[in-house]
């Protein structure tokens, strides 16, 4: 990504991506602009961690207390996690757009992030399906990672491509699935978004009046 990293404080307005890891995909801002990245440290990605509910407290908490012992080897977690991350926007943006052939760097990142996720987790049985988990304990400062790499195959596998779509809002470029009854969603959030390009349309319109 080239941009800026810029500190945010992250609030459930900022996962309206449908799925974890898109969510993740969309702790970049303004992709259609210059881009803002908003993971400004292993701890916002903890807190933005802890804002999805997909994690348990008390790994979060185990996850900071490392980071605290260890801050170069939360640094070069909190690296390739965004490195995830772009590959992930970059394979997924590409599959939306179903004309253009998925681009092999970002498949190779995201196999290679998959198989050293593998390389740790374990097989278990939740209800009647089987899962790859991995733990604090195994994987250490690359939990979120190697949690986030294992999901991540898992959407890709099923990612509704007719629902999924990049938000056209000035200065968003969010990804997010359309889960709306009548499949017309557009925004990535109506009250940002639609909001801003409804008011940017009533200006003009009053400006040619």
């Amino acid at each position: 990504m080239t941009g800026t990293i810029a500190a945010h404080t992250f609030t459930p307005r900022d996962l309206v991506g449908g799925h974890l890891v898109v969510d993740l995909v969309n702790t970049v801002t303004a992709r259609d602009a210059e881009g803002i990245d908003w993971l400004d440290g292993y701890p916002r990605l903890l807190e933005w961690a802890a804002l999805t509910g997909e994690f348990d407290p008390a790994d979060l908490a185990a996850l900071q207390q490392l980071a605290d012992a260890q801050p170069a080897n939360a640094a070069q977690a909190l690296d390739r996690g965004r490195e995830l991350r772009e590959a992930l926007h970059a394979l997924i943006t590409a599959l939306i757009d179903q004309d253009a052939p998925a681009p092999a760097e970002a498949l190779a990142q995201v196999e290679q992030h998959w198989k050293r996720a593998a390389a740790r987790a374990h097989l278990a049985v939740h209800g009647n399906a089987p899962q790859l988990l991995v733990s604090v304990g195994d994987s250490g400062l690359e939990y979120l990672n190697h949690a986030l790499a294992l999901w991540a195959f898992d959407l890709l596998r099923s990612l509704p491509l007719d629902r999924t779509r990049v938000c056209p809002g000035h200065r968003c470029g969010w990804v997010f699935i359309d889960s709306s009854r009548g499949g017309r969603r557009r925004w990535c959030d109506m009250g940002t978004c639609g909001n801003s390009a409804k008011g940017r349309t009533h200006y003009q319109r009053s400006r040619h009046a």
